[in-house]
């Protein structure tokens, strides 16, 4: 077929994948900045049915990047004006409409009827009921997240592999707020990120290339890096067997951790301050560079060194660009670690704005 022309031609992929595609149910959980280019991609290649849920409506403020919409949209149903594009970019997939938000009450429900699951919500809350909702229904949950200028994506409970919780094991508690729109995203994240999304559902419905499985990848767009870590399964993690009653939670809230620059942490050190500075890179990362001063507990052994870690000093989470300390430092701050510090830019922006001479990558 002419439509799918350009990509039957593939050594590898063929008309026998593109059956794959034809056959597969899709449900993608939001139609925001990452779910637009999905749903985008899914469609325009041939996912035969693609599922939405969404129940928000367009703002002008989503336009810089939820490129699907337009300023006429602004006050309609965002799901609704994505499924009419679409239709407009492939009549031959079935869009499927589901305009309410997921909760407990009907995401078994609605995951059981489609294949794969990829999560573009943009809240804790929402993550960790899709990922819990995906291990009972035995579906694979293709994940994708971004924080400022940097992006993470993975393929969570995938042939027995990791889930969502075997990174971030529990949701930060309802606490202090950080705003959102302070924070601010660049327009082309998740257009990136979402596109890194469609491959790996692409991949787990065609079953060519290696999925992310048991891996992490993070991409930082300002400095061109992309780097993977891998996830090691727990097993309770992958026996879910019902639901919370409850998942509220905004994907801004951090309990207790507050932010750190560099300049700061400079002064603390030169001031001789009494408190731990706790690098969670990878081993391979710490050797290239570190803080001196720093104690090193790679991410996906912190809680099982918790016990190492004092609860009387001030505590500051340092990583390579501060996405994944701030995943720590609101765990830490969970468990009750009361005055916890996430050192915004990480130990690139220390390398940049501190130490000169320090090796980057």
């Amino acid at each position: 077929m002419d439509r799918y022309d350009r990509q039957t031609r593939l050594d590898g992929f063929g008309q026998e994948k593109q059956a794959l595609l034809r056959q597969a149910k899709v449900l993608v959980i939001g139609a925001g900045g990452l779910g637009v280019p999905v749903l985008q991609y899914l469609t325009a290649m041939g996912v035969g049915r693609i599922g939405i849920v969404e129940h928000d409506t367009v703002s002008v403020t989503n336009l810089q990047r939820q490129v699907l919409y337009t300023t006429a949209d602004q006050g309609k149903s965002k799901v609704a004006q994505a499924v009419s594009r679409l239709q407009q970019l492939n009549p031959e997939v079935t869009h499927v409409i589901h305009d309410t938000w997921l909760t407990p009450d009907n995401a078994l429900t609605l995951f059981r009827e489609y294949d794969v699951i990829v999560d573009g919500s943009d809240n804790f809350g929402t993550r960790y009921l899709v990922n819990d909702a995906c291990v009972m229904t035995g579906k694979p949950l293709v994940y994708g997240a971004i924080y400022k200028f940097e992006g993470q994506l993975s393929v969570f409970n995938y042939q027995g592999g990791a889930t969502y919780r075997c990174i971030f094991p529990e949701p930060p508690e309802s606490g202090e707020m950080l705003n959102c729109n302070d924070i601010g995203v660049l327009g082309v994240l998740p257009g990136i990120i979402g596109c890194y999304m469609a491959n790996e559902t692409v991949k787990v419905i065609t079953g060519i290339g290696t999925p992310l499985r048991n891996q992490l990848m993070t991409i930082d767009t300002l400095h061109n890096t992309h780097l993977t870590f891998q996830i090691t399964p727990v097993p309770e993690n992958l026996a879910i067997s019902a639901l919370q009653d409850n998942y509220a939670q905004s994907v801004c809230e951090v309990t207790g951790v507050q932010s750190l620059s560099v300049q700061q942490l400079q002064q603390w050190l030169q001031d001789d301050t009494r408190f731990m500075l706790l690098d969670v890179r990878e081993e391979d990362e710490w050797e290239i560079c570190h803080i001196p001063q720093s104690v090193h507990i790679p991410m996906g052994r912190v809680l099982q060194q918790v016990s190492a870690i004092p609860d009387d000093v001030p505590l500051a989470v340092l990583c390579h660009h501060g996405m994944r300390s701030r995943a720590v430092a609101q765990r830490l701050s969970e468990l009750g670690f009361n005055r916890v510090y996430n050192v915004e830019g990480g130990i690139h922006a220390w390398a940049s704005a501190i130490d000169h001479q320090m090796q980057t990558y």
